[in-house]
């Protein structure tokens, strides 16, 4: 059973943004996005704190985010990325079987990732990752470099450190018609 040990909360920054820009799609009545919590079983809680330092997790989790935009069936995960090489080994087999069954049932599958070194923001459509997940599949590389991403798909990302994530999946619907 695979367990986690607090570091951090690695990927916090970015979930921070996502969860903002999430708060004001709603207030702006634009979208309802909901995160989904990783279900966890503690086993070492810092008494003082009461902060959990160790535990195990109950079942794979699919995505970090589920909702709908103006009626669209939408679902994201966030990843954050140091590095311009993205391994795929930061997603399961498991998460593209859902996505790839959510996009099947006529709704809308991405990737946000932040990378972090460049502090910039992509929307990888889930079509685009499905290209790069195959090709691991088949024997070949197992990531995809920033120079392989398409340009249309970089998010301009303020200082007020939202994640305007409907212009590049407005983008993204286009390009299904």
């Amino acid at each position: 059973m695979a367990t986690w040990n607090s570091r951090g909360l690695r990927g916090s920054v970015l979930e921070d943004m996502i969860n903002r820009t999430n708060e004001k799609y709603l207030l702006d009545e634009l979208a309802l996005i909901q995160k989904i919590p990783t279900p966890i079983t503690p086993i070492n809680i810092d008494k003082e704190t009461r902060h959990i330092t160790l535990a195990y997790f109950d079942q794979k989790s699919t995505v970090d985010y589920i909702g709908t935009v103006q009626g669209i069936p939408v679902c994201f995960d966030a990843k954050e990325c140091a590095v311009d090489t993205f391994s795929l080994q930061n997603i399961h087999p498991h998460q593209v079987t859902f996505m790839e069954n959510f996009e099947k049932q006529d709704g809308v599958a991405f990737f946000l990732i932040y990378y972090t070194g460049r502090d910039e923001l992509y929307y990888l459509p889930f079509r685009n990752l499905k290209v790069f997940w195959d090709r691991a599949q088949a024997g070949g590389r197992k990531s995809f470099r920033y120079d392989e991403l398409d340009t249309e798909y970089f998010i301009d990302h303020k200082a007020d450190g939202l994640v305007p994530y409907l212009e590049p999946l407005q983008k993204d619907l286009e390009s299904r018609e």
